[in-house]
């Protein structure tokens, strides 16, 4: 829960709200002259007008001068807020990159430094600084950036502690780095979750400091500072939107209040009550639009003339705590005794407990715990959209490693079938002898048995294959073209409703300023006439003209940057389909090469078995033959050995008879 005002007061005094100036552009420019006089003033010629208008402020500067604010109004701002007084800085017409970059740096970023340097230059035994950051949208809404939640908020009045806007996060912060950081990282924050409408978008970066002058006082002093960074123009012709700091500076004189939205409430505080303002509004004397640089000086010098009523906010939160626990207490007495029908003392209870819950929460044991947890959300969601970023580069890379991988060990795989097979046939021996041959055939028969071998090889070879195209797949080569589309036709319509939007908003813009000439017109009808009319009529015609003519600027430059956007993401998506139509070729060839080599080998080997089996079948067949032919040459000398022996007999056979 973070406080906006603190009702306590010690020593009160009415002051003004200090306005400082800066011109960010040269003061010489074609529509209008604005020079700078003495430090102090500005001086205002018209191009249609040649009569000058004089503005006072506290301080004028330039955009290459602007740390010169810190001597005459940031310095006293920033040791008024160690003296326990609540401080508001207003930073109004800041509509470039540029500009925003150098009020960090010359403003922002030396304006903490300075209130840590007065915070630690007194002495105080025990001090508690916290941060918070709102972000505020052109409807009124309200997010808090440190919430990571964003649960919803609301506006309390608290009878000790003041204004406050409950469920408001803070985080404890120790040095202006720190501080520093964080205001940086809730602006990249605010820029990336409003997109487009960034620049009408508004913020409010708070610091509370609260400290004990002795470790044993039970009196807490407590001041804060609020910057506010404010969107939109001083003329209600600005095509940015009107500036919220316009409606309040209305609203004052009336005595008015919105407390129903949150930056008018805040606003309207920071402007009239307890705190010590000071507003830096940046002008560019060379705006196309005649009324911006003339608004915008009249409405910081209508700033310079309200009063604010700042007061030192010290309290007891025992004291306080222990009071409301009594009236708590008072009150459920009442309604027991009454029969708690009363309706008004229902809400008063429902009030106080409410008020005793808020003060049990700026304990400051509490809030460094709910500190803690809320770093420990951010460092975690910065680290998680890191990890997002390069997870995707590294698993990338580890898919890349592990596709190669699979692809050498696919290619000794098929090597080493080849290899095999080469080295089976060339090892099957061509001997001539019986048993050259029986030993051959078995080889053969051996090498013939191991089919189920090969067939293991070729399925290995096969499921290498299908790894290495789902890692390709998983490496997103056919992933990203379709998310790419995707993604494209998203970013086309986004812009497409963006540029609608835009010509919507000029198409009201210019509408309104149209219907405001025709009012001012039909009331000025009886007080001018003839030439004086006609002069009238074309002087607004001009400035509907000129409106229109940056409308149609504007529209033309968000398009064209539309345009170009697309073109490169044609180009991205043109250069995704070309790698990936190569990498699908390359793949194509090297898998036909592979497969042409392994038929290759493999005809070969046939080639070779055949060769290597006629050989074998040759030799085979000329060894039966000559394995016949001494068959028959035995066969021949037995029957001549058994002719000789028939012939012997019978001649021992006839002798004998």
């Amino acid at each position: 829960m973070a406080t906006v005002n603190v009702n306590a007061p010690m020593c009160e005094a009415a002051e003004i709200v200090r306005v400082g100036v800066v011109l960010t552009t040269p003061p010489e420019g074609k529509d209008c002259v604005v020079t700078r006089e003495d430090g102090h003033a500005v001086r205002y010629t018209s191009g249609k007008n040649e009569e000058a208008e004089s503005f006072v402020f506290d301080q004028v500067e330039t955009a290459d001068t602007m740390q010169n604010f810190h001597h005459e109004l940031l310095q006293p701002l920033t040791a008024s807020i160690s003296s326990g007084y609540n401080g508001a800085l207003l930073i109004c017409g800041a509509s470039t990159e540029k500009i925003c970059t150098l009020i960090d740096h010359s403003i922002i970023k030396q304006l903490l430094a300075n209130l840590f340097s007065c915070m630690s230059s007194q002495v105080k035994d025990e001090l508690f600084i916290s941060m918070s950051f709102l972000q505020f949208y052109p409807d009124g809404s309200a997010v808090d950036l440190l919430s990571p939640s964003r649960q919803p908020l609301k506006l309390v009045t608290h009878p000790v502690l003041g204004n406050l806007v409950g469920g408001l996060c803070e985080v404890c912060v120790c040095s202006e780095e720190e501080a520093y950081t964080l205001y940086k990282t809730c602006r990249e924050t605010l820029k990336s979750s409003a997109d487009s409408i960034y620049k009408r978008c508004s913020s409010l970066f708070s610091l509370a400091v609260e400290w004990k002058h002795h470790p044993e006082d039970l009196e807490v002093c407590r001041s804060r500072l609020q910057l506010f960074s404010l969107a939109g123009g001083a003329s209600r012709a600005d095509l940015r939107g009107v500036s919220p700091l316009v409606k309040i500076v209305d609203q004052i004189p009336h005595g008015a209040t919105t407390s129903d939205k949150f930056l008018p409430f805040l606003l309207h505080d920071a402007l009239t009550g307890n705190n010590r303002t000071v507003l830096i509004y940046c002008i560019n004397p060379q705006g196309l639009l005649d009324d911006e640089t003339p608004s915008a000086l009249a409405l910081a010098q209508k700033v310079r003339r309200l009063i604010t009523k700042p007061t030192v906010g010290c309290w007891h939160p025992r004291a306080s705590e222990q009071e409301i626990r009594d009236n708590v207490m008072d009150l459920r007495t009442i309604m027991m005794s009454e029969g708690g029908d009363d309706v008004h003392n229902t809400y008063r209870l429902a009030e106080l407990i409410q008020n005793l819950q808020i003060v049990k929460e700026q304990s400051w044991e509490k809030r460094r715990e709910e500190s803690k947890k809320i770093k420990f959300k951010i460092k975690k969601s910065l680290n998680s959209n890191k990890q997002l970023s390069s997870d995707h580069s590294t698993d990338c890379n580890e898919s890349t490693d592990t596709m190669k991988s699979l692809q050498d060990q696919l290619r000794r795989e098929v090597e080493e079938h080849i290899r095999g097979k080469i080295l089976a046939s060339k090892n099957r021996p061509t001997a001539t002898t019986l048993d050259s041959v029986l030993g051959a055939f078995l080889i053969s028969t051996e090498g013939k048995g191991s089919v189920g071998k090969v067939q293991n090889r070729v399925a290995r070879i096969q499921q290498l294959k299908e790894a290495v195209r789902e890692e390709a797949l998983k490496c997103g080569v056919a992933a990203d073209k379709s998310d790419f589309r995707q993604q494209s036709q998203l970013e086309y319509n986004i812009a497409q409703e963006r540029r609608r939007q835009l010509k919507e908003d000029h198409g009201r813009l210019i509408q309104d300023e149209v219907e405001k000439m025709e009012r001012d017109l039909a009331q000025e009808q009886l007080l001018t006439e003839g030439p004086q009319r006609e002069l009238l009529i074309l002087t607004r015609e001009r400035q509907i003209l000129v409106l229109q003519i940056e409308a149609l600027r504007t529209e033309a430059q968000q398009a064209e940057r539309d345009l170009q956007d697309q073109h490169h993401r044609h180009q991205r998506e043109l250069q995704c389909l070309r790698e990936e139509s190569l990498q699908v070729f390359r793949e194509f060839r090297q898998v036909s090469e592979e497969q042409r080599k392994m038929s290759e080998g493999r005809y070969r080997s046939i080639l070779l078995e055949a060769v290597q089996d006629a050989i074998y079948l040759s030799a085979q067949n000329q060894q039966l033959q000559a394995d016949n032919k001494q068959l028959h040459k035995a066969l021949g000398e037995l029957k001549d050995v058994l002719a000789v022996r028939g012939d012997l007999k019978e001649e021992m056979f006839s002798q004998q008879k």
